[in-house]
């Protein structure tokens, strides 16, 4: 199995494909909503909905095994105190740059308000890392308290199912309109069978790898499947939407790990190495490229407009990045070591 620097290849270009999926949808939505038009960007952002996410959470459980017998303290110090601080950080700099925006809507007073809101309801974009602290302590606690992972994988499916059925016809009480609420339904099951099957999944990738035209095959199958679903409307259904969600994951994995055979898309893997930096800013490039489009770019097409917002949106906070590394303005990317449990050898851990 392929892999860099102690890292394994495929799992870096899987992140890498994911978190380029996530900046194409905020960018293509954001564009088709301020133009008040739809492109052809949109096919795709609608293509990649089944599987966009699910994938995301289920590479954020593989290595979770790895990881979750450790004791509490150091536990909550990697898989909670860490993405916290990012979120705090992240959140307090958006809500900053937007200030001027919510104090215009809601006075001084209303923007302070909505600001202490952002720690009950995730802000915007930045719900990922919010959702996330709150899986790997779920997933340590069932663990601890010995409750076998068959139940708490049969909770999550049944969790799943209830909130694609009030999604697609209101017959359950989701979505609640609370976000960890909901997003905790829809997004659990994809997380937890990251750790639990992570097994199957790396002898998947190992298959595909030996197996390169039946891999191949298998993907188009499942792309044509996946597109006729989601052009007939059936991909939020009950049942459908997860069936969808695990076999998109499966085909991001089955990409990956032939991308990681060919070394010909290797800045995929450097976004995937980077996934959370990506994540963490690529809202203010994707803003200000939209916005400077929109209004100087009136030749270009809808889809193309998209397409460039999408790549600021993953290019540009890689650069600033690799600017600020090893400067004072490290902190944003890097955890300090006053933002940790335990006082660690190194001074700084990566957002990564």
């Amino acid at each position: 199995m392929a892999a860099t620097s102690g890292r394994i290849d495929w799992v870096d270009y899987a992140k890498g494909f994911c978190i380029v999926a996530v900046v194409m949808m905020h960018s293509t939505l954001g564009v088709e909503k301020a133009a008040g038009a739809t492109g052809w960007m949109g096919h795709v952002v609608e293509f990649c909905r089944p599987f966009r996410m699910p994938d995301f959470f289920m590479i954020s459980g593989l290595f979770l095994a790895n990881v979750i017998d450790r004791d509490w303290r150091t536990y909550l110090d990697r898989k909670v105190v860490h993405f916290a601080y990012f979120y705090v950080l992240w959140v307090t700099i958006q809500f900053a740059l937007k200030a001027p925006v919510f104090a215009a809507e809601l006075g001084w007073q209303g923007a302070a308000w909505a600001y202490l809101e952002a720690f009950v309801q995730p802000f915007g974009t930045l719900w990922f890392i919010y959702m996330l602290p709150i899986f790997f302590v779920v997933a340590k606690a069932a663990r601890a308290a010995r409750i076998p992972w068959q139940i708490v994988l049969g909770l999550g499916i049944a969790l799943e199912i209830v909130h694609a059925a009030g999604l697609s016809s209101g017959l359950s009480p989701f979505p609640t309109g609370a976000v960890l609420i909901d997003e905790f339904a829809a997004r659990f099951v994809y997380f937890y069978t990251g750790y639990v099957a992570a097994p199957h999944i790396f002898r998947l990738a190992a298959w595909a790898m030996a197996n390169v035209p039946k891999a191949l095959a298998g993907l188009l199958v499942w792309a044509l499947v996946n597109g006729a679903v989601v052009a007939m409307g059936y991909s939020l259904f009950p049942v459908v939407s997860l069936a969808l969600g695990a076999a998109g994951a499966c085909a991001v994995i089955l990409v990956s790990a032939l991308l990681s055979l060919l070394h010909r898309a290797d800045f995929l893997r450097f976004f995937g190495q980077n996934s959370i930096v990506i994540y963490l800013a690529f809202f203010l490039p994707m803003g200000v490229s939209r916005t400077l489009l929109l209004k100087f770019a009136p030749f270009l097409d809808i889809g193309t407009i998209s397409l460039v917002v999408t790549v600021a949106g993953v290019l540009r906070p890689v650069v600033f990045f690799l600017m600020v590394r090893d400067t004072r303005l490290d902190f944003l990317f890097k955890r300090p070591a006053w933002a940790r449990l335990d006082a660690p050898k190194p001074a700084l851990q990566p957002a990564e």
